[in-house]
C-alpha cells in the first residue's frame, strides 16, 4: 500500500522534468528559428547594399538611401538618455524598499512598482505626446517637444520597475549575516547598505541594469510617439532637444508600407538583425552575472 503513492510521484515528477526539458529545448528552437528567419530575409541587405551606402548619414529608402547610422545612434541617444534617468532612481528606490521602509510598507511598494510595468507602451506615448514634450517644450525652448529628450524619459520611466524589481530582490538575497557583522564591527546603518549590502548584490544590480536598457532598447510605440521620428545624427548634446529616429519606430512605421521583396524590405530585416543581436548580447551578460552571482554565493556557503 505505501508503495503506490511513491510510484505515482515518481511518475508525475518525471512527466513534469520531461515537460520542462521540452519547454527550455523549445524556446531555444524559437530563438534560433527568429534569427534564421532575420538571416535569411535580411542577408540580401549586404548583397543589394554596398557597405559604404549602409554606413551614410542619410536614410531616405524613396532615393535609394539606406544610411543605418543615423537609425542606430538614434536608438543609442535614446537608450542612453534612459540609462542616466532611470538607473540611479531605480537603484535608490530598490534600496529605500529593501533596506529603509518597514516590511508592511515593502509588501505595499513593492506589487504597486511591478503594476507600473503592465500599462501598454502605447498609454505611455500618448501620456508623454500631451504632457512631457510639451514641458520640453516650454521649460527648455526646444522647437518641438518630441525630442529624444522626450524618449528618453518615457523609456526612462519604462524600464524602471524592471531595475527596481530585479535589483531589490538582488538585495534581499544579501546574507543578513553580512548586516549584522558589519553593524558589530560599528558601522552604522548607512555604512552597511553602501559598503556591504550594494557591493554584495553588485551583480543582481548589473543584472538589473542589463535587463531595464533591453527593455528600453526594444521599445517601439512610446518611441515612435514621442521622439518626432527625423532620421538625423545626434552627435551633440543639443541633438537630446531635436527629433531622432530610432531602429524599432523605423520597423514599425515603415514594414507596413514597403514591398515585400523590394531592397527597402530586406533592409528593414537588416535592422531587425542588429536589434536582435544586440537585445541578445545584453541578455547574455545579464544572464553571466546571474551565474557569477550563484557561484560566488555558492563559495561562500560552502
Amino acid at each position: 500500500m505505501l508503495e503506490r503513492p511513491r510510484v505515482q510521484t515518481t511518475f508525475v515528477e518525471y512527466l513534469i522534468e520531461r515537460l520542462i526539458r521540452v519547454t527550455g529545448v523549445l524556446v531555444i528552437l524559437f530563438l534560433a528559428l527568429i534569427f534564421l528567419f532575420l538571416v535569411r530575409e535580411g542577408s540580401a541587405t549586404f548583397v543589394e547594399v554596398p557597405l559604404g551606402d549602409m554606413l551614410q548619414t542619410r536614410w531616405y529608402p524613396n532615393e535609394e538611401h539606406f544610411g543605418l547610422l543615423p537609425l542606430i545612434l538614434g536608438s543609442l541617444a535614446v537608450t542612453l538618455g534612459a540609462a542616466i534617468l532611470s538607473i540611479p532612481l531605480g537603484l535608490f528606490t530598490a534600496v529605500f524598499i529593501a533596506e529603509v521602509v518597514p516590511r508592511w510598507v515593502r509588501e505595499i511598494l513593492k506589487p504597486f512598482i511591478e503594476v507600473l510595468a503592465g500599462i501598454p507602451s502605447v498609454v505611455l506615448g500618448f501620456l508623454g505626446m500631451l504632457v512631457v514634450s510639451p514641458l520640453i517644450r516650454e521649460w527648455l525652448g526646444a522647437p518641438t517637444g518630441l525630442t529624444a529628450l522626450a524618449g528618453s524619459v518615457m523609456l526612462g520611466y519604462m524600464a524602471l520597475p524592471t531595475i527596481i524589481s530585479v535589483a531589490e530582490d538582488a538585495l534581499d538575497a544579501v546574507p543578513k549575516s553580512y548586516r549584522d557583522a558589519a553593524l558589530a564591527l560599528g558601522a552604522t546603518r548607512w555604512q552597511t547598505i553602501w559598503r556591504v549590502t550594494v557591493p554584495a548584490a553588485k551583480s543582481g544590480i548589473l543584472t538589473a541594469i542589463m535587463l531595464g536598457i533591453g527593455r528600453a532598447i526594444g521599445e517601439t510605440m512610446a518611441v515612435m510617439m514621442v521622439t518626432g521620428n527625423a532620421a538625423r545624427m545626434p552627435l551633440t548634446l543639443g541633438s537630446f532637444l531635436m527629433p531622432v529616429r530610432t531602429m524599432t519606430a523605423t520597423i514599425a512605421a515603415e514594414m507596413g508600407e514597403v514591398a515585400q521583396g523590394s531592397t527597402h524590405y530586406h533592409v528593414l530585416f537588416a535592422v531587425g538583425l542588429v536589434l536582435f543581436v544586440v537585445t541578445f548580447i545584453i541578455n547574455l551578460v545579464a544572464a553571466w552575472a546571474i551565474f557569477r552571482q550563484g557561484k560566488r554565493f555558492g563559495r561562500l556557503l560552502s
